[in-house]
């Protein structure tokens, strides 16, 4: 039984994070820049052990990189789609090339293999339904093995976040 002030988070290698790591966590997800001299004043701890704390979870894995989060509209990405999409073949190889294109594709800034109906889920960024189109025809379709593409599009955001602890 962990103790009262821990929370066991398991990973693949079984990371235990204390109350004062799911703290830091919390504070860097909502803000990357936060200063370690800020994050220990907020947790009452001192900045080193703050910092170890900080460099054990990033050599752990827990922490896997920091991010800038950009309002897509203010970058001309004003058009989200959701597409899922299914392959012909479902070898290994076959779902393998799709991945390595899809690295590709700068559009897509998010891929998930999924289960069902569809063998993936794309987001998709573009500027217009011109861009959008463009992308479909041009870039994604031309990938060998796409049996079916579903494209819905995005109304409105209701929530978006990235914040899991």
């Amino acid at each position: 039984m962990a103790k009262a002030n821990q929370i066991e988070q398991t990973t693949n290698n079984h990371i235990v994070l204390d109350t004062k790591d799911i703290a830091i966590l919390k504070i860097l997800q909502h803000n990357a820049k936060a200063t370690v001299k800020d994050i220990a004043q907020e947790i009452h701890l001192s900045t080193t052990p703050v910092h170890e704390r900080i460099k054990r979870m990033e050599q752990q894995g827990v922490i896997k990189q920091y991010a800038t989060l950009l309002d897509y509209a203010k970058v001309k990405k004003n058009l989200m789609v959701i597409c899922y999409v299914s392959l012909k073949e479902h070898s290994k190889n076959a779902g393998t090339k799709f991945i390595k294109h899809i690295h590709t594709l700068s559009e897509v800034i998010e891929c998930y293999n999924i289960s069902g109906e569809f063998d993936f889920m794309l987001k998709v960024v573009a500027e217009n339904m011109d861009d959008y189109y463009n992308f479909h025809v041009n870039k994604l379709s031309q990938s060998e093995n796409i049996a079916n593409v579903q494209s819905i599009f995005v109304m409105g955001v209701i929530k978006q976040t990235h914040v899991v602890v």
